[in-house]
């Protein structure tokens, strides 16, 4: 039996991506009453959240607890990452040796199908809302970025002042400033006060923006970004400790023989295999493409690990451990009331037959 392990892999900010577009075919004369389709095999997509950290010394952090009593500061650059969330998705691509063509009866009552633009089959005479899968909601996801120095912080003054020192002294009283600022105006004691409760918060706000942006001379500032790493494997066989990508605190994901990451593993063992079918009962079903092939999908457990720690746990279906099926063709061809049915795109089996 083939045991090909397929890895393709991706690093990229977490963004926009487009859902699942389906188009509508319909079985007219033109096309001879028939439409053509594919099922899937199926790829298991491992994602897996990077976190990257990078942290920026403020030009005035020898400083910070002379004038602002503060000890816990970022005293040098640095750059580091985590591993956040892994997750696991069932992605149904076309199978090239699972192409079929859907035939209908010339007179049944306006026969069509929906598919993926990749040719999936979604359903037959029945309208199909394509959900949002677990990947493309995990690649929606944006980044945040946290604490970013405004440089409008920097005043003549202190842009004219002969050295750090003098700099830092300056930076810090007008962080005093800006305080007894605040104070006055929440307290009433302040000359000139907002006329209006609006406005008033908008002065507070602009002030303790102010002062973070000062503060952050002395405290540094920390940087969050999250990128998200895809890997697809496309299993045929039972996986052993098989080596994903590798992780390192310092560079992030590298590739699989990288020595310099830790290991991330997957393990795969198929607990349900689907008989195939008699190759003369399978030649007979599919004879001249007649009827609706469909896949009976297989499963397998799943587990991923790194340094024996798991990662993740799951039951998956696997299209490669199954068998195909079909439904008869004159299912089809009650004039008054044809059968509808729906199909799981990701996996080509059947969702729901409805009479």
């Amino acid at each position: 039996m083939k045991n090909i392990l397929i890895i393709i892999s991706l690093l990229l900010p977490l963004s926009v991506m487009s859902q699942t577009k389906l188009v509508k075919k319909n079985a007219v004369k033109a096309n001879n009453y028939g439409i053509t389709y594919s099922l899937p095999q199926t790829n298991l997509v491992i994602t897996a959240e990077v976190i990257k950290t990078t942290c920026k010394a403020g030009p005035y952090y020898q400083y910070a607890e002379k004038y602002l009593g503060v000890k816990d500061v970022i005293t040098e650059d640095r750059v580091y990452y985590e591993l956040g969330k892994v997750n696991l998705s069932n992605v149904g691509v076309p199978d090239p040796e699972k192409n079929y063509l859907l035939e209908f009866k010339a007179g049944t009552v306006a026969p069509y199908a929906y598919l993926t633009e990749e040719g999936l089959l979604c359903a037959i005479n029945a309208d199909y809302v394509a959900e949002e899968s677990e990947l493309e909601i995990l690649r929606k996801k944006k980044a945040e970025p946290v604490g970013v120095v405004n440089a409008s912080v920097f005043s003549e003054e202190l842009l004219m002042a002969g050295s750090t020192a003098r700099q830092a002294e300056i930076a810090a009283k007008d962080i005093y400033r800006i305080r007894e600022s605040r104070l006055n105006i929440l307290t009433g004691e302040a000359d000139n006060l907002p006329p209006d409760g609006t406005a008033m918060q908008i002065v507070i706000d602009q002030l303790e923006e102010r002062e973070k942006a000062l503060s952050n001379l002395f405290t540094g500032v920390i940087t969050r970004s999250t990128e998200l790493y895809e890997v697809t494997v496309v299993p045929y066989d039972n996986l052993n400790k098989e080596v994903l990508f590798r992780f390192s605190e310092k560079l992030g994901i590298v590739d699989a023989d990288d020595l310099g990451g830790a290991p991330v593993y997957m393990n795969l063992k198929a607990t349900e295999r689907i008989p195939q079918m008699d190759p003369k009962e399978a030649e007979k079903k599919l004879k001249n493409g007649k009827g609706v092939i469909y896949n009976l999908p297989g499963k397998a457990s799943v587990e991923i690990l790194t340094n024996q720690k798991t990662l993740l746990k799951a039951e998956v279906q696997v299209t490669q451990f199954g068998s195909i099926e079909s439904l008869a063709s004159v299912m089809f061809e009650d004039k008054k009331a044809p059968v509808k049915v729906l199909f799981y795109p990701e996996t080509g089996a059947i969702k729901q037959i409805i009479q």
